[in-house]
């Protein structure tokens, strides 16, 4: 791979790639706007595979599941909590063990039934039962209680600083009891049955509708409903927002290379554009149980390996920005940059102090999520870089594999590298740390079985795992240092290796408004407005 491209190369390309994108629209049949609706027609790429919210884990399902349905806080675009089905402000114990959160009492369901404490808690104890995502509880909630019709009582196993966070969650977005009751132990992928400014007017996995609810609490949308439509591959995304078949296209699985052009095009005034807050890392995982990782020297020389100027600029035009920290830097207000920068004199002696180089170089496989342009672009830059500044020592080889697979394979000790991408399950730096570095039974600084297994690091560390749990009995500035303390320890554990930070971006055509984002990286769909219907 070259670092440079021809200018006469590129605008060949360019050509070619507008003249495909043309031809797969046009063949995508099945993803035709309806011309006769006054929807608003939101795309991106990704299936609706599950509306269920306990089952929901994708960041367009969990984006429509926002709209459709309400949770009882919600992050504002200055990061604060507001309510939206409480009353107010949870109200925690002197002893940090119960939660008491009042509800409103003007709220119903799609389905004409009265949403209160049972059904909040139905909805609650439904997750922690059969939730894909159900880790994010941590084992903190021991019970729920409803001692009045708008009051729930949450009692924790242990104090938990982060759980105001939780209540943000999409994933415990309530839902009725009555219309569930099937349900209760099994997931409803084809059917949303919430308390949203939107309900659910058709659903297929390739597209559905939404229309506004009349009988919403809130705010009514101010537009006529959404119109949702999959696209199977970048060129043809970034063609719909081109010719105007689609209204908004959201970033989601969109090649940095058409995000840059639809930036351009923004700029000359032929689209809006949007950045929601930068919530998803990129990083690469070290397992360290690998015959040739298990030496935390050699993974520590890795961390020292990687330019991500670089890389930023190669792989995403500067769109993806640099990241030395697990925590997205919106939730760190100290903007901490824990893990160390490039450093490649530094590689070579920590290489040559673990024995490696010259005519015993390490040879480490890297894999990549082959259906995720950005993941390939990175492992090819990186292997370049390797091969230009630190071949005696280094030589990385590459294996793309899917991510449904790469997924299914992390715990089961597979991978020696593997770069993935992970948004916490709410805004908070718990959130981040926790499903990453966990782990409920350490021997010496191997993993036997918690979060570290599922990520595929394999890696633990006692004095991590204590402040990590003391993090949870701590607030404010004392919290944060606590957890500065955890990543420090991590980054010393070289398991984990942070490359880059992700913002959700939005494109809409300029007969619509500004389109918004919440606190939490959600696109406000109601608040869009058609300028000329």
């Amino acid at each position: 791979m070259k670092f440079l491209s021809k200018p006469k190369f590129k605008k060949n390309l360019t050509l070619t790639i507008n003249f495909v994108a043309i031809l797969l629209v046009v063949s995508q049949v099945s993803c035709k706007s309806d011309r006769n609706s006054k929807n608003i027609v939101l795309a991106s790429n990704g299936k609706i595979e599950s509306l269920d919210p306990a089952q929901a884990n994708k960041l367009i399902a969990i984006q429509l599941i926002s709209n459709l349905g309400d949770t009882l806080y919600r992050i504002n675009s200055k990061g604060s909590l507001i309510p939206r089905l409480a009353m107010d402000m949870p109200r925690v114990s002197n002893d940090g063990l119960t939660i008491s959160i009042p509800l409103r009492e003007d709220v119903l369901f799609h389905d004409g039934t009265i949403f209160d404490a049972k059904a909040m808690a139905f909805s609650i104890r439904r997750f922690i039962k059969i939730g894909t995502l159900n880790y994010i509880i941590d084992n903190r909630i021991k019970s729920i209680e409803t001692p009045e019709k708008f009051l729930l009582k949450i009692n924790l196993s242990r104090p938990s600083s982060s759980i105001k966070g939780l209540l943000t969650s999409i994933n415990l977005t309530p839902i009725s009891p009555s219309s569930y009751s099937q349900h209760q132990n099994k997931f409803l992928n084809n059917n949303f049955i919430g308390t949203g400014p939107y309900k659910l007017n058709s659903y297929s996995p390739e597209r559905l509708s939404l229309v506004p609810f009349e009988d919403y609490w809130g705010e009514p949308p101010s537009n006529s409903g959404i119109s949702y439509i999959n696209f199977n591959t970048s060129t043809a995304l970034f063609s719909s927002i081109k010719t105007g078949q689609v209204d908004i296209l959201l970033s989601h699985s969109l090649e940095d290379g058409h995000r840059l052009a639809l930036h351009k095009l923004s700029k000359k005034g032929l689209l809006l554009e949007e950045e929601g807050p930068p919530m998803q890392i990129g990083y690469i995982v070290f397992r360290s149980n690998s015959k040739l990782l298990e030496r935390k020297e050699i993974r520590q020389a890795l961390l020292y390996t990687i330019d991500r100027s670089l890389i930023s600029r190669q792989v995403s035009y500067g769109l993806r920005e640099p990241l030395k920290s697990l925590i997205p830097p919106i939730l760190n207000k100290e903007g901490n940059s824990i893990w160390p920068s490039y450093n490649i004199g530094l590689a070579s002696k920590l290489f040559r102090n673990s024995g490696l180089c010259d005519n015993n170089k390490l040879v480490l496989p890297l894999t990549f999520r082959s259906n995720v342009p950005a993941d390939k672009l990175l492992a090819l830059t990186w292997q370049e870089q390797i091969k230009r500044d630190l071949s005696n020592c280094l030589e990385l080889s590459l294996n793309g594999v899917e991510s449904t697979t790469v997924y299914k394979q992390l715990a089961e000790a597979v991978f020696d590298a593997v770069i993935l991408d992970w948004t916490g399950g709410y805004p908070d730096p718990y959130a981040y740390l926790s499903p990453l570095l966990d782990c409920k039974k350490i021997n010496r600084d191997l993993c036997e079985e918690g979060e570290a297994v599922f990520g595929g690091t394999f890696w633990a560390n006692s004095e991590l795992q204590k402040s990590l749990e003391k993090s949870e009995t701590l607030f404010g500035d004392n919290r944060l240092n606590e957890l500065k303390k955890v990543e420090n320890l991590a980054k010393d554990g070289a398991a984990l290796l942070p490359v880059w930070i992700v913002k959700p971006r939005a494109w809409s055509k300029t007969n619509l408004s500004q389109p918004k984002f919440d606190g939490s990286g959600k696109l406000l769909l109601g608040e869009i407005i058609k300028t000329n219907e």
